[in-house]
């Protein structure tokens, strides 16, 4: 397949890598640090047990896309809106987009921006830039994607690519494990500067969690969304296979960059807020991350 990653940080470098690794044609658009590093020397894409240059192309404009029979769309979610609009006059009209964004409600804003098929993707991935056109994999690695025309296809490039992947009906319930998930962790993560591994040992941390994910599994309920499987069980779990990684808000707050917490705690905050359920302890992580954003962001 040609395949388009736009929004090539470390999730987008990563499924682009593997991707590549296996023979696709793949380009990624990124910001141009990444972009001349990888058009100089390849994506460095350093694995658990491999490190290696795999070839693709780069770009830093929308246009690369043309083309593309699947596009992977890694934006982050406060960029959802503008990224689309500089999509669309360039996607193929048989073009699948599959959004591998954090939050839950992407997929429905790109549907509402593009007339190609979306599928929104649950992502379960621990990875970072660990320097330009250089993405580092700590573990995991599997999606779940929602069904569509080429979902099959696709689900089968990704699993030969070395990418566990499953189709689910309910990848509305997914996502909402996801975000509790994120709710739970990325916020505690960024004030503390701590991984997922020490952060769970500090005193009064996991007590905390647990009244974030309480808040977030009685919006998700209100809001008519079943959750698949065991929502603790799965809490527990990231901590104990991802014990060495930052939240991706920790590592936007370090290099001063603005967060996706407005579309984690935030949103349950404010879906709890329409739904009519208490949400404080989300609100208080959204508050306390919001200002810390604002010891490094310019004021408006």
């Amino acid at each position: 397949m040609k395949v388009a990653v736009m929004g090539a940080g470390a999730v987008g470098c990563y499924y682009g890598g593997m991707l590549a690794r296996a023979g696709h044609d793949v380009v990624l658009i990124g910001r141009p640090q990444h972009v001349d590093a990888i058009r100089r020397n390849g994506l460095h894409l350093e694995l658990q047990g491999d490190d290696c240059h795999v070839r693709v192309e780069a770009s830093t404009g929308a246009a690369a896309v043309a083309g593309a029979q699947l596009v992977l769309f890694c934006v982050k979610s406060t960029d959802t809106d503008s990224a689309a609009a500089a999509l669309k006059p360039h996607l193929a009209p048989d073009a699948l987009v599959l959004s591998l964004q954090n939050g839950v409600d992407n997929a429905e804003r790109l549907r509402a921006a593009l007339p190609q098929a979306v599928a929104a993707t649950v992502v379960y991935v621990a990875a970072e830039m660990a320097g330009p056109g250089h993405v580092r994999h700590h573990g995991r690695g599997e999606l779940v994607i929602e069904p569509s025309n080429a979902s099959e296809t696709v689900a089968a490039a990704l699993i030969e690519a070395g990418v566990p992947t499953e189709i689910s009906a309910n990848v509305r319930g997914a996502l909402w494990t996801k975000l509790i998930l994120n709710c739970a962790y990325n916020a505690l993560s960024a004030i503390s500067q701590l991984p997922y591994g020490k952060l769970v040992q500090v005193e009064g941390a996991t007590a905390s969690m647990r009244d974030v994910v309480a808040e977030c599994v009685a919006v998700a309920h209100a809001d008519g969304v079943t959750l698949p499987g065991d929502v603790d069980a799965a809490v527990k779990r990231i901590a104990e296979t991802m014990p060495g990684q930052f939240s991706s808000t920790a590592q936007d707050l370090a290099r001063g960059k603005r967060s996706e917490i407005d579309h984690l705690n935030g949103y349950v905050a404010r879906r709890g807020e329409t739904l009519g359920v208490p949400t404080p302890a989300n609100r208080m992580l959204h508050t306390l991350v919001k200002l810390l954003e604002s010891k490094t962001q310019p004021a408006s």
